[in-house]
């Protein structure tokens, strides 16, 4: 073997491809194809794409699979704290010697071709999934859609989440164009589920070019919350479940799961569908969006990253107030727009903690107070490091109020780093509960 630790492993792959965002098929379609992961064999798949909510439709289609008593394969990205997060087989994070055992195999198989950091992980997934012999493997989209790792499958059932600006220098400056790269995972004649009211019309024109079996959110199901009451409605007909954990469902953590729902009814694999299911499958989740941990003060982690996302992390905020001062531990990326933000969170957040990161993207947090001073926000109060900004926000926060962490994927597992209590929590949440007591 190559290499004997994970660690290891993923610091060749870092160094291993000249160019870290490469979009193109045709490496990973050779290797897939040397390590026989297409054609007879590959198990049903699901591939979900959208610039927000992939990450939890991917990880409740595979949840609601799996409370049916399905082997489920999971892959997502990115990670938060360890990579091994991106692999899960029945909720379980793959183990580092199941990684390194697929490492070293696409290693083998791959010979003098490069592959990127990605296509290794979307590779060790399907690997490891064939080993598993799951039914069903669930993959999300890293990037686009047309052009991403993962399309070199063929989705049984495709999904499109909310589409909206992000990632303009690889995919488009428009909704349009850039929904037209989210439609490229669709199948001719297979069915795909849009999750947003209106999408894109270059998504629904392309839908209809591939006589797509498309259902929408809004027009062919919905999924309601009437106190403790789940309503599914499906096709015209109409499912109520008592589910305890139904409340506080809403916005787009509701039209994510009613996506998740729609991709399990489309894949025929509904038949037990149930309260009990539900509640199951509604315990579970991708840590990090809108994920609300019990203090004081309580803390909420929102890797809400473009404007569509913190919109919603806005309308969250306005509908969960809190009795004491919401603090805001923030840190973005250059390369956003973020006027928007900043705007819809207006009078939302009461004291404001630059926080920051150690990348080449980021803003300096420097920077970010003052622009967040520039646009008239008060109580701007930069960390000098993360430590520090943890602090300050708890004692700011006090027992009464509750502490934001949101900017980026990165700011949020910056945050988790250095805050152990907080990361054990987060993550336990996206566990199924058997994993939980087992220890994983």
């Amino acid at each position: 073997m190559r290499y004997a630790t994970l660690a290891e492993w993923l610091a060749f792959q870092e160094r291993l491809h000249p160019v870290g965002m490469d979009l193109t098929l045709e490496r990973i379609a050779l290797v897939a194809d040397r390590l026989g992961l297409r054609g007879p064999g590959t198990p049903r798949t699901v591939i979900v794409a959208g610039t927000n909510g992939k990450g939890t439709v991917t990880t409740r289609t595979a949840a609601l699979l799996q409370a049916e008593g399905l082997n489920v394969g999971l892959f997502t990205s990115p990670h938060l704290l360890q990579y091994n997060e991106r692999i899960r087989l029945n909720g379980r994070p793959a183990s580092d010697s199941d990684l390194c055992r697929a490492f070293e195999a696409i290693d083998q198989a791959r010979g003098h071709d490069s592959l990127t950091y990605f296509e290794f992980a979307a590779l060790a997934a399907a690997w490891l999934f064939r080993e598993a012999r799951v039914d069903v493997q669930v993959l999300e989209v890293g990037l686009g859609g047309r052009l991403d790792a993962v399309n070199i499958w063929d989705a049984d059932v495709a999904a499109v989440t909310a589409v909206d600006l992000d990632h303009q220098a690889w995919l488009g400056d428009s909704r349009e164009v850039i929904g037209h790269e989210k439609a490229g995972i669709m199948r001719a004649g297979r069915p795909v589920v849009l999750g947003e009211l209106s999408p894109p019309q270059s998504v629904l024109d392309h839908a209809q070019a591939l006589a797509c079996r498309t259902v929408r959110l809004g027009r062919d199901f919905d999924l309601l919350v009437e106190q403790e009451r789940l309503v599914w409605r499906w096709n015209g007909a109409q499912v109520e479940w008592n589910v305890p954990l139904a409340r506080g469902l809403s916005g787009a953590a509701l039209a994510n799961t009613a996506t998740a729902l729609a991709v399990v009814e489309s894949l025929g694999m509904d038949a037990g569908l149930s309260a009990a299911t539900m509640e199951r499958a509604l315990k579970v989740r991708p840590p990090g969006r809108l994920q609300r941990l019990n203090g004081p003060p309580d803390w909420l982690l929102d890797v809400a990253h473009n404007a569509q996302a913190v919109a919603e992390l806005a309308r969250w905020l306005r509908e969960n107030p809190s009795a004491g001062p919401t603090v805001a531990l923030v840190a973005v990326m250059a390369d956003k727009d973020r006027s928007a933000m900043w705007r819809d969170l207006d009078g939302l957040i009461d004291i404001w903690i630059p926080v920051p990161l150690d990348l080449p993207r980021a803003l300096p947090a420097s920077d970010l107070a003052g622009e967040l001073e520039q646009v008239g926000q008060s109580g701007v109060r930069p960390a000098g490091d993360i430590q520090q900004a943890l602090k300050q926000a708890a004692e700011s926060a006090g027992s009464q109020g509750r502490c934001v962490v949101f900017g980026s994927f990165h700011t949020v597992a910056a945050v988790l780093e250095q805050a152990p209590k907080l990361a054990a929590a987060a993550l336990r949440e996206s566990l199924p509960d058997s994993a939980v007591a087992e220890g994983v």
